[in-house]
C-alpha cells in the first residue's frame, strides 16, 4: 500500500514541478518575444514563414529549456537557439532570405525610429550572408563583442573584425 502511495505522491510532485517549469518557460518567452521575432524577421520574407520559424524556435527552446544551466544570460541562450534555428532553416530551404513588409502588425521597432529608416536598414541587411545578419542583429541589440562571440560561437577578436567588415559592406550598399 505504501508503494502505491509513494508512486501517486511522486506523480503529483512531478506534475507540480512540470507546471512550474511550464510557467517559468512561458514567462521567459513572453519577456523575450520581441527578441525572437527580430531574429526570425531577419531570415524570412513572408508572414507564414515568420510564424513557422517562430514556432520552430519555440519548440527548440522548449526542448532545451530544462538543459539550460544558467552559465550565460537567458537572452544569450535564446539568441543562440533562435539564430541556429533560423540559419538551419535558411540552409535547409536554400531560399534567399528577405524581410517581412514593414506594414506587418508586429511592433519590432523602438517607437522613436521612423519606419522608412528601419525599412531601408533591413533592406540593406538582406544583402548580407546569414552569419553576418546574425552578427549585425546582435550589434543592433547593443550586445558586447564578448556576448556576440559567445552567441555566434566565434572569438571576440573575430567578432570585432567581422563587425567592422559588415559595417563597411553596409556603408558601401547605402552609398550605391
Amino acid at each position: 500500500c505504501n508503494f502505491s502511495n509513494d508512486v501517486a505522491s511522486n506523480r503529483v510532485n512531478l506534475f507540480i514541478e512540470m507546471k512550474d517549469i511550464e510557467k517559468e518557460f512561458v514567462d521567459i518567452v513572453e519577456q523575450n518575444q520581441r527578441l525572437i521575432y527580430k531574429v526570425c524577421y531577419i531570415y524570412t520574407d513572408n508572414n507564414d514563414t515568420l510564424n513557422d520559424l517562430y514556432q520552430d524556435v519555440m519548440v527548440n527552446l522548449w526542448r532545451g529549456f530544462t538543459k539550460f544551466k544558467g552559465n550565460s544570460n537567458i537572452s544569450t541562450w535564446i539568441y543562440r537557439i533562435a539564430l541556429n534555428t533560423c540559419i538551419s532553416y535558411y540552409r535547409k530551404e536554400r531560399v534567399k532570405p528577405g524581410s517581412v513588409p514593414i506594414s506587418s502588425n508586429l511592433n519590432l521597432y523602438y517607437d522613436s525610429l521612423d519606419n522608412e529608416s528601419i525599412s531601408m536598414m533591413y533592406s540593406m541587411i538582406e544583402a548580407l550572408n546569414p552569419l553576418d545578419k546574425a552578427i549585425i542583429l546582435l550589434y543592433l541589440e547593443d550586445k558586447t563583442y564578448d556576448e556576440i562571440a559567445e552567441i555566434i560561437g566565434i572569438s571576440k577578436s573575430n567578432a570585432g573584425v567581422r563587425l567592422l567588415r559588415i559595417k563597411e559592406k553596409l556603408t558601401k550598399i547605402s552609398n550605391e
